[in-house]
């Protein structure tokens, strides 16, 4: 074992934590074990979640909120009881500044909608700007297009250095006194970025305007505390963190909940209902039309309650300790070419990469064949691939499962890549 390697032991007992996750022993392809390197996508999910989902199915399966029996008190509980363990996990002031949507997306999508639709001051119209980054996921870049097509509002946006970082050296003229919002991930999905969330916020708060924070590749893998973002919202996912598909959050400060409009109308984010107008719910109900995604929630407040137990500040640093160990192995790669920070100081735990002249769907599914999950292409982050002049990346990301054996399978799968392309 190599001292780096020798440098992970004793973070997190990984041996018992991928117990917990029954797909990690799968195997593919005439037995080959599956080495998953693929949870910025999605993480896996363990035990003690999809035990959640069942037995919230086969024993609590009701509406929530307005049904007097048993069982819908149940789901009433269970659901707003996620609704509690979320608050809790990002140290949000209130339980009433956590919205449930489908996704991050979802929220983020939100936020722009209740901006076009709000009254002053938070109106987003002709005569102001909206500023994200060119290293967004197209969910925090084609959201705040739709609104700018839609008020007549300019969309400006921070470039990329060439080592992956924000260029912020023009900071003041990006974000001016015309800037009405200001949305921008927390770690970037295909470069790993962490980005400086301070320097951002006190220039947006010098000149009035609200911050939106993508924290879908932060939420998993550290600890999350809005308060001390300062932040107006945060938009983060359930299935990457371990929880189900089909649930998303979005914190909100509950002074904005309260002044802004909702999106979705219909059941439930109602207070008074007419043929002539209708009244609103207080928040969060106000922003939750419909049927929510009540068993998804519960899966949610299993997988926060499991994150929990680890601890994510261990979670933390064991993946910033696998991320350190990828990073030197995959530059130990010849021709191999890492996009963005080649250093673990200040970036997450996904590294996106090419190898040569060989694309990376090729790459992707000779990987396969040895048994390595990977991720290819733009990562619904285009603008990053052009800003590089490269037509996709090969991206492995780890997580609390992740080992070191798994880094030294994606590079011996690597040598054989070049093998096989000669």
């Amino acid at each position: 074992m190599t001292d780096a390697r020798q440098g992970l032991t004793g973070l997190l007992d990984t041996e018992a934590i991928r117990k917990d996750f029954p797909i990690l022993d799968r195997t593919v392809h005439d037995g080959k074990k599956v080495v998953y390197l693929d949870s910025a996508a999605t993480s896996q999910k363990p035990r003690q979640v999809l035990d959640a989902l069942n037995a919230y199915y086969e024993r609590h399966n009701a509406n929530v909120h307005r049904g007097v029996y048993t069982i819908a008190e149940e789901a009433t509980a269970l659901y707003e009881g996620a609704r509690d363990k979320v608050a809790a996990f990002i140290n949000a002031p209130s339980r009433d500044e956590v919205i449930f949507t489908k996704n991050a997306s979802e929220s983020l999508n939100l936020v722009a909608n209740m901006l076009g639709w709000a009254d002053e001051p938070y109106r987003v119209d002709r005569d102001t700007e909206i500023v994200t980054t060119e290293m967004e996921h197209h969910s925090n870049i084609v959201p705040w297009q739709l609104l700018a097509q839609r008020t007549g509002a300019k969309l400006k946006w921070f470039g990329i250095t060439d080592d992956g970082r924000l260029d912020l050296s023009n900071i003041d003229e990006i974000i001016t006194e015309k800037t009405k919002i200001v949305s921008f991930t927390l770690v970037s999905n295909i470069l790993g970025t962490v980005n400086p969330v301070e320097q951002i916020i006190r220039r947006a708060q010098q000149v009035g305007a609200l911050v939106c924070i993508d924290a879908s590749q932060a939420a998993p893998h550290m600890v999350l505390d809005v308060q001390a973002l300062q932040a107006d919202f945060v938009a983060f996912t359930g299935h990457k963190m371990v929880g189900p598909t089909g649930i998303g959050v979005l914190w909100g400060r509950q002074e904005l909940l309260e002044d802004l409009p909702p999106f979705l109308g219909g059941g439930e984010m109602i207070e008074t209902v007419s043929m002539h107008s209708s009244t609103y719910a207080p928040a969060p109900y106000k922003f939750e039309a419909g049927t929510p995604p009540i068993a998804q929630a519960v899966g949610l407040g299993a997988a926060v309650d499991y994150l929990t137990s680890i601890g994510m500040e261990r979670i933390h640093q064991h993946e910033k300790a696998i991320t350190e160990y990828a990073l030197k192995r995959l530059l130990e790669v010849p021709d191999l070419r890492i996009i963005g920070p080649t250093t673990a100081e200040d970036r997450g735990a996904a590294i996106s990469f090419t190898l040569g002249d060989i694309h990376p769907h090729d790459v992707g599914q000779v990987l396969d064949e040895q048994g390595v999950a990977v991720r290819v292409g733009h990562h619904c982050a285009r603008p990053v691939c052009l800003r590089y002049g490269i037509p996709a990346t090969t991206r492995a990301s780890f997580y609390l499962y992740s080992t070191p054996a798994e880094v030294d399978a994606l590079v011996d799968g690597l040598e054989h890549v070049r093998n096989f392309f000669g």
